[in-house]
């Protein structure tokens, strides 16, 4: 197989960036991440291994989710700690109001504290919580803005960061770009995920692009972790 993938093209733009996009396919797009995220994502192994041993029954924790894109990783965390007996209270934000009226539509909001913000809004205010996430951020951001989106949650955390992405394969691109036209229609999943293949790091890439206190980890398939502990500083 030829070497498809031989650097990360951070310049390129997904189509549900673009303010002029399908707002059909907009909100399909929404609708599918859920798919997507329980199939690829792993945030059940990353509650497991990550989140669940931190928690102890009788304590309230908090959790901010960075981007929450369709919502349904939050909804998700919040449906396993309760399952598990666990008091997590969780605040999702999002900076594209798309996203947000998505939620205001078709998702409960009183389970998850879905709010239109920035992390920086938030630092500026003095919140703090026990856990930061996100999924599928990283890739979005150029040097600079990673420096400054790690900064900044590690200011809202007490306790743990995660940065959950995809990792630029080549044997990942191609497997993408074969299922996902069968299984997403009408939709910006298929392309607009095999541009985000593109525009994401290798294990390397991210873990020379971060500070020495942040562990790069890999999750299958095609996964990595980016994650500070704040329990051991």
């Amino acid at each position: 197989m030829p070497f498809i993938l031989s650097k990360r093209e951070a310049n390129l733009i997904e189509l549900m960036d673009r303010n002029d996009c399908d707002l059909d396919k907009l909100n399909n797009t929404y609708s599918q991440f859920k798919t997507i995220n329980r199939l690829l994502s792993g945030w059940k192994k990353i509650y497991r291994d990550h989140l669940r041993p931190e928690l102890k029954k009788g304590t309230s924790y908090t959790l901010l989710d960075i981007g929450f894109g369709g919502g349904d990783v939050p909804v998700m965390l919040k449906q396993l700690a309760d399952k598990d007996g666990f008091d997590l209270q969780i605040t999702a934000i999002e900076t594209d109001i798309r996203a947000v009226e998505y939620v205001e539509r078709n998702l409960d909001g009183n389970a998850i504290a879905f709010k239109h913000c920035s992390t920086t809004d938030l630092v500026t205010k003095g919140f703090k919580f026990d856990f930061v996430i996100s999924n599928h951020l990283i890739h979005h951001l150029d040097a600079s803005s990673l420096t400054d989106i790690l900064l900044e949650a590690e200011q809202l955390a007490r306790r743990k960061v995660i940065f959950n992405d995809i990792e630029r394969s080549d044997v990942g691109y191609v497997l993408f770009r074969m299922i996902t036209p069968l299984l997403f229609h009408d939709s910006f999943v298929s392309y607009d995920g095999s541009i985000s293949i593109r525009k994401s790091y290798t294990g390397e890439e991210l873990d020379r692009s971060t500070p020495d206190r942040w562990m790069v980890k890999r999750l299958f398939p095609f996964r990595l972790l980016l994650i500070l502990d704040l329990n051991h500083e």
